[in-house]
């Protein structure tokens, strides 16, 4: 499905894409998803407080789950955007060049953590177990933190999904 062509845009799905966290560029995903105004300024409001959200669970840890569900589903797009969040929260490129270097014993064990609850999580059917929760617990992570990182974790899982059969989910 081709991306809206803002030029050529609704004045509703126009609308819609100023609920994109981003004021500097709407992104091809984003003018997929703006076929249905409706649907992707709701999708848009739940991924915000899913993302965003004040308190909780680190943004960078957020990322990084978001990161893993993107990469065990092959979402090249969403994987990218991941990993520079990472990057970019976190000040290093270590967990990031771990990852893309198949080197997970490089990475800290709170990060083998959050990577194992999201593929676990991820995977069809998931395989998550209360193993994971008591892992990341042993990591310092308190119970509201984990809740973030399962909705991080979530909402990846179905994005990936859905840029699938758009065709979006290649750089």
């Amino acid at each position: 499905m081709p991306p809206v062509e803002v030029e050529k845009a609704t004045p509703a799905q126009l609308e819609a894409m100023k609920v994109t966290p981003s004021a500097k560029k709407v992104s091809p995903y984003v003018r997929t998803l703006a076929h249905d105004p409706e649907s992707y300024v709701a999708r848009t409001m739940l991924f915000n407080a899913i993302m965003y959200a004040e308190g909780g669970l680190v943004r960078q840890d957020r990322e990084l789950g978001a990161l893993g569900a993107s990469l065990l589903n092959g979402c090249q797009y969403c994987a990218k955007v991941h990993a520079y969040q990472h990057h970019k929260l976190s000040g290093s490129s270590a967990v990031i060049a771990a990852l893309w270097t198949v080197r997970p014993e490089a990475l800290a064990e709170r990060d083998r953590a959050i990577l194992d609850l999201a593929e676990a999580l991820t995977a069809t059917p998931p395989t998550a177990t209360t193993a994971h929760i008591a892992r990341l617990k042993a990591c310092g992570m308190e119970p509201f933190e984990i809740v973030d990182l399962i909705h991080s974790i979530a909402i990846f899982g179905w994005a990936n999904r859905l840029m699938h059969p758009l065709g979006s989910s290649e750089v």
